[in-house]
């Protein structure tokens, strides 16, 4: 029977430091279009960006279905054999 230890999850697992972390907060910060800037002075919490991150990505999905429904909407009104029809179904693809 060996006598040592197992490694502890903890010690396997890689650690993200703070500066990693305020340096990914940035970035997506950046990323969003109505972003929540202030002033450079002014530090804006990791948890709000966070939060608005997820609403644009929300936000995202929804635009990407309402477009989708309406091409699909667009291509079963128009003629399937047309010129227009195929470029409709490019879009899908």
């Amino acid at each position: 029977m060996s006598s040592r230890r197992p490694r502890s999850r903890q010690a396997r697992v890689s650690r993200i430091t703070d500066d990693q972390i305020a340096g990914l907060v940035s970035k997506l910060q950046r990323l969003i279009p109505h972003n929540i800037h202030t002033t450079h002075s002014d530090k804006v919490s990791a948890s709000r960006v966070l939060q608005e991150t997820c609403n644009y990505i929300k936000s995202l999905h929804r635009e990407v279905d309402d477009l989708s429904e309406r091409l699909s909407e667009l291509l079963q009104s128009t003629d399937t054999n047309s010129a227009e029809a195929d470029i409709i179904r490019s879009l899908f693809m």
